[in-house]
């Protein structure tokens, strides 16, 4: 059991028996084995209370070397006080496989550093049970000029392993990670996806009772992503506990059966994944529709000036019209703008490719450009929906979602049947005729 207190907290009670088999403070002390929970429960093994950590903010402005000099020794300004967590509190079970989820921003990269021990907490207390394996930047852990071999082994006697172990486990950790070819070339050669199979690769196979993961995995491809997503599945059927931080929610909603959503520091929810996720989205798509009062930055010279998509509820396979209008402040060449729609959980289901408006285009300063069209049939099946655009304009190119929300209604249903739960229809409803 590690024990991580703030130093303003009380100091803790003298240990009892079956304390001193595993205190340790997480300032330098070697990992101890936890000890069992009583039979048939699921012991705790993360205990948060009251959790917080404050930094301190400086605003510097541009000045000469003379005026960068005298504020050296000047103490009138006080720094802003900025709170990166603020009472967070939560336990988490043996097993249990947790997402955590939140604007960028929201503190959950802060969270999993202190869950990982990187990072000391200024109030508040954390408890750990059991050995922490913790994957949460790229290249974390490892020295550009060693080999992939030699950092296998410097990795994982960081990350708790003995050198046996390692030695035990290497074959199975150098095929999960796919880079057999290149184990005696430097890493400082390797690609962030070579970075990221080889790290997970290592803090997987490390068998910790809790592994940490934050959003890294986004850079690995599709298919280790699967491979990843399943080694987790095969950690929390072990008896394991994993966190896993994702902007992915399909991800988070396939690993997890509960979740945490993070706002501004603060546990906005703890509970279900699926209830977590509805209201993150439901909040996340509140205040981001767009309007002439409300536009979208999307370049520092180009502007979303409004969006809009007609009629106001959609009848699942009905005719759609929508409308974009850019607007620059200075001259700008847009390349491309591409519509996106997106499910709540933010998997992309189709594009509207508009480069046939007349892209590239180069818009003058004070020009707006208004881009309009149908689609002819939209062939979803009734529930919510998330659209958004995908440009390129001089050197940008993004993706910016959840800037409209559609809700698609069901069509009418002339058959006499009593249609199948939404869920169960998938997503694309066809339009189909059976032979007489």
């Amino acid at each position: 059991m590690t024990d991580l207190a703030a130093s303003s907290a009380p100091a803790p009670l003298p240990p009892t028996a079956a304390d001193v088999a595993g205190a340790a403070d997480v300032a330098g002390a070697a990992h101890v084995p936890d000890l069992p929970g009583a039979a048939g429960a699921r012991r705790t093994v993360i205990e948060v209370r009251d959790l917080g950590i404050r930094y301190s903010l400086r605003f510097t402005r541009k000045t000469t070397l003379r005026q960068s000099f005298t504020n050296l020794f000047r103490r009138d300004e006080r720094p802003t006080e900025f709170w990166a967590l603020r009472d967070v509190s939560f336990d988490i079970a043996a097993g249990e496989v947790v997402g955590i989820i939140g604007r960028n921003g929201a503190g959950k990269s802060t969270l999993l550093k202190i869950l990982s021990r990187i990072t000391e907490p200024t109030e508040g207390r954390l408890t750990l049970h059991g050995r922490v394996a913790s994957l949460l930047e790229v290249g974390t852990g490892f020295h550009p000029e060693l080999t992939g071999r030699e950092n296998i082994f410097l990795n994982g006697a960081i990350l708790g392993m003995t050198r046996a172990e390692i030695i035990r486990k290497f074959d199975d950790i150098v095929s999960f990670a796919g880079v057999e070819r290149f184990l005696d070339t430097p890493v400082k050669r390797y690609s962030s996806g070579m970075y990221v199979r080889l790290a997970f690769a290592v803090a997987a196979h490390l068998e910790p009772e809790i592994l940490i993961v934050d959003e890294v995995l986004a850079v690995g491809d599709a298919e280790f992503q699967k491979k990843c997503l399943g080694k987790m599945h095969e950690v929390s059927r072990g008896g394991r506990t994993v966190l896993f931080v994702s902007h992915n929610m399909s991800a988070i909603q396939t690993l997890c059966d509960r979740a945490v959503w993070l706002d501004q520091g603060q546990i906005r929810a703890d509970g279900d994944v699926n209830d977590c996720i509805n209201a993150y989205l439901s909040q996340s798509a509140s205040g981001s529709h767009v309007s002439d009062n409300h536009p979208v930055p999307l370049t520092p010279s180009l502007d979303l000036r409004s969006f809009e998509m007609t009629p106001a509820t959609i009848e699942s396979g009905a005719r759609v019209r929508f409308k974009v209008t850019l607007a620059a402040s200075a001259s700008t060449l847009v390349r491309h703008v591409t519509l996106l729609i997106y499910s709540l959980q933010e998997t992309r289901l189709a594009i509207l490719d508009l480069r046939g408006a007349g892209f590239p285009r180069t818009l003058a300063a004070g020009e707006t450009w208004s881009i309009s069209g149908a689609v002819k049939s939209l062939p979803l099946v009734e529930g919510d929906y998330r659209i958004g655009i995908g440009f390129s304009a001089d050197e940008h190119f993004e993706d910016k979602l959840g800037l409209l929300d559609v809700t698609i209604s069901p069509r009418p249903d002339h058959s006499g049947l009593v249609p199948y739960a939404a869920p169960y229809r998938g997503i694309v409803e066809l339009d189909f005729a059976l032979d007489s």
